[in-house]
């Protein structure tokens, strides 16, 4: 049986959903004749505010390194979450789902209100259905399955390899 740690959960589950959920967002963007450069700007101005407009590709990288650095503190959160209430690894696409909605709805009014984000933060309902689906099959399902690979179980924040099924 092969061993999957904790580490390799976060780093699986937040590199995965923050692929998708990064090439998801840039593909709609990209369909409502937005460049790739803008959407990852966009994210550096969380940090930066509107200044990260102006800043070209640095900013697109600052951009997506914020984005990934969320998306792996996003998978270590769902892993002590997981440790708390081991039924959340049991059933990865249902409460994948679930973590998609709830880091949706924190980050949509908690995480953009409180940052730097220069624009009001909106629900215009088609932009919403996509993110939300988007969250939870492309954000929250990844990580979420990522940390069924371990069980956790007691002592030290250990993770066991979770059993193999036939």
């Amino acid at each position: 049986m092969h061993q999957r740690s904790g580490s390799w959960a976060v780093l699986v589950g937040g590199a995965i959903a923050g692929t998708l959920d990064i090439l998801f967002a840039i593909s709609f963007a990209a369909a409502n004749g937005v460049a790739a450069s803008r959407v990852l700007q966009s994210v550096a101005s969380g940090l930066l505010g509107e200044a990260a407009f102006s800043g070209g590709a640095s900013t697109a990288v600052m951009g997506l390194a914020c984005h990934f650095g969320l998306a792996f503190l996003w998978a270590l959160l769902f892993l002590l979450a997981a440790k708390n209430w081991p039924a959340l690894v049991r059933r990865p696409l249902i409460s994948g789902m679930a973590f998609g909605v709830v880091v949706f709805l924190c980050m949509r009014l908690v995480v953009l209100p409180l940052s730097a984000f220069p624009r009001p933060v909106t629900f215009k309902p088609l932009a919403t259905v996509l993110d939300l689906s988007s969250h939870m099959f492309l954000f929250g399902f990844p990580i979420a399955w990522a940390a069924s690979k371990a069980v956790i179980r007691g002592g030290a924040g250990s993770l066991e390899p979770m059993p193999q099924r036939p």
